[in-house]
């Protein structure tokens, strides 16, 4: 039946978005590079906020919060000076520039979603968002969201098409504002994510007013945490990265198949099954390389999958035999 069926966009598009959501599934190394990745992540938060807290209350006594509070529910606005924050400028003097002079270190360490992640009190980078939209991405993609969004247009100019995607899923994430302290009245998931990682201050609201001292282990161990909160956002930048080289060949080899039964020959040779029957109901020439059985080779060769060399070079010889027959 479907030898006689011809190709048409609408089939095109069937066959992209079901193998596409295969890609999306298998357990290559890239995927796994970033699921490890997010799950250290969620370890370094823990212990990092944890650290920033005991640090910031070696700095503001939780006596000294007490005392001003109870002085602000005295006197009222002139001794309202204590307030939640969740960044902090630490800063540690245990190096010596080149006069043998002690000099100061100090960054910017932001332990909510849309936290910086390059130590300045900056809020306009994708990175923000990048990594806000990985953290969450089962849950954005659940809610119809497209959290891959920065990963497959970067290096792009921005557009109207990003735009749109990331605005629907900072919606969905909760987010208020530009991701200054305007991300205090976020809500949902940001909300959630950001409630356990505030701490009292003594001052004014305003970070960079204030370098907390900590020491130059201390100081280290927020760098690691920050690190690890990068790598969420580059390893999945590469796993998004593998599917896009993928799919940009399925592109090329489906635009150019002239019947049904090529897209299900490819399939088939993918090793996914689709239902002919469903995709009916549901409703010239190509380059050698994109034959179904070459194309599905050569696809298969693109994943990072575990494999000895042997089976590398294995795969690779078999491809270019295909090929050039």
């Amino acid at each position: 039946m479907s030898a006689k069926i011809r190709m048409n966009t609408e089939y095109r598009n069937k066959f992209y978005n079901r193998i596409k959501d295969v890609f999306e599934k298998e357990e290559t190394q890239e995927q796994q590079a970033f699921l490890q990745a997010r799950e250290n992540f969620n370890d370094q938060q823990k212990l990092g906020s944890e650290l920033a807290k005991a640090v910031v209350e070696r700095s503001y006594p939780k006596e000294d919060v007490a005392t001003l509070r109870i002085f602000k529910k005295k006197y009222g606005h002139p001794c309202d000076v204590v307030a939640k924050d969740k960044c902090f400028y630490f800063a540690h003097n245990e190096d010596v520039n080149d006069e043998g002079e002690s000099k100061e270190t100090k960054s910017h360490f932001d332990f909510g979603l849309y936290g910086n992640l390059n130590g300045q009190e900056h809020y306009g980078s994708d990175d923000i968002d990048h990594f806000a939209h990985a953290y969450f991405r089962e849950e954005l993609k659940a809610k119809g969201c497209n959290p891959d969004i920065i990963a497959q247009q970067s290096g792009k100019d921005d557009n109207p098409y990003k735009t749109k995607h990331v605005d629907m899923c900072n919606k969905a994430l909760g987010k208020n504002g530009n991701g200054t302290h305007q991300d205090d009245d976020s809500i949902g998931m940001a909300k959630s994510f950001n409630a356990p990682f505030y701490a009292d201050v003594i001052g004014t609201s305003y970070c960079r007013s204030r370098a907390i001292a900590c020491t130059k282990e201390e100081y280290t161990l927020f760098e690691q945490w920050r690190m690890s909160k990068a790598k969420v956002v580059s390893t999945h930048q590469t796993w998004i990265n593998s599917i896009m080289k993928q799919c940009d060949q399925l592109k090329i080899g489906l635009k150019a198949y002239r019947y049904l039964s090529e897209g299900i020959e490819l399939a088939t040779e993918l090793g996914i099954n689709v239902d002919e029957a469903e995709l009916v109901r549901t409703n010239s020439t190509g380059l050698t390389i994109y034959n179904p059985s070459n194309l599905a080779s050569m696809i298969k060769g693109m994943k990072n999958k575990e494999q000895t060399r042997e089976q590398k070079i294995y795969e690779r010889m078999k491809y270019e035999k295909q090929a050039t027959n």
